[in-house]
């Protein structure tokens, strides 16, 4: 079992402890790809821990951008948030019904934004459920609170920055993806994307990062996969996958190593892939 951490990963032992807490907040941010054929909102409002609120991901978000769910404006987020419930003082947990997929963008989110306090349930929602634990079905009330946002610019990076650390080699770029997307094997789950991967990049599955339960590897497992991926934990890390989900993942794992100097790119492979000015490589890395 992966040693508590508010800031970072809690266990479903942590969160029946806390789960009553006052100012403890639990989000539902179940998301899927479209050929999942799962419907997040229905399984939230089916059954849910005690508490949660739903977390859309891509309502909140920057629907400005042609790109999914792209980081919202921080003036969105913190409305969102408020309308949530969700605010200042806040202890945030972060679960989904994956298991450890699309909670750690919201884990992201949340750390973009300036919010510390905020961690993913290790195994999520399947794991609750597997240990029999309490469920509910209906939202609960919830109170505005007000959330002071101060956006983290160094968490974040944009193609043109992305594209400078391909050529200069003064970050690594570890991309989530499967190792058959990145080779440029397997077709793109989005139209009009080409297969392949940023020049220079490193791949490290996001699951390869987790147990068989669904929960993450300690801290010096997740070393030895990044090692044997090649990459330099020494460098300056940016990270990467379809559309900036999973590529928290590898934020979120890297964090539990201790290492603080990563940023995520947030159009990833949907910009990346689509776009014609940029070089694509094919094949190993």
């Amino acid at each position: 079992m992966a040693e508590d951490d508010p800031r970072t990963l809690v266990s479903t032992d942590w969160l029946a402890r806390h789960l009553q807490d006052p100012d403890l907040r639990v989000l539902d941010a179940s998301w899927y790809l479209p050929d999942a054929g799962r419907d997040p909102k229905a399984e939230y409002a089916e059954a849910h821990i005690p508490g949660a609120r739903f977390f859309d991901l891509d309502e909140t978000s920057d629907r400005r951008s042609e790109l999914p769910h792209m980081a919202p404006p921080p003036e969105k987020f913190m409305s969102r948030m408020r309308a949530m419930g969700v605010g200042d003082g806040h202890q945030v947990v972060v679960y989904d019904g994956a298991g450890l997929f699309s909670a750690a963008r919201v884990w992201w989110l949340f750390r973009l934004m300036g919010h510390a306090d905020v961690a993913v349930l290790d195994g999520g929602f399947a794991k609750w459920r597997a240990e029999d634990r309490p469920v509910e079905d209906m939202p609960p009330i919830v109170r505005d609170r007000h959330m002071t946002v101060r956006r983290q610019a160094q968490m974040v990076r944009d193609v043109t920055q992305v594209s400078a650390a391909s050529k200069l080699g003064d970050a690594e770029i570890v991309d989530a993806r499967s190792p058959e997307r990145f080779r440029g094997d397997a077709p793109e789950p989005r139209p009009g994307m080409r297969a392949g991967h940023i020049p220079g990049s490193r791949n490290v599955h996001y699951a390869a990062l987790l147990n068989d339960d669904g929960t993450m590897k300690s801290p010096e497992a997740l070393r030895a996969v990044f090692a044997e991926a090649g990459v330099d934990l020494d460098k300056p890390a940016i990270t990467t996958c379809g559309s900036g989900v999973t590529a928290a993942v590898l934020s979120l794992a890297m964090e539990r190593m201790g290492k603080r100097d990563h940023s995520l790119y947030d159009g990833s492979w949907s910009e990346w892939g689509a776009s014609p000015t940029v070089p694509v490589a094919t094949g190993d890395a």
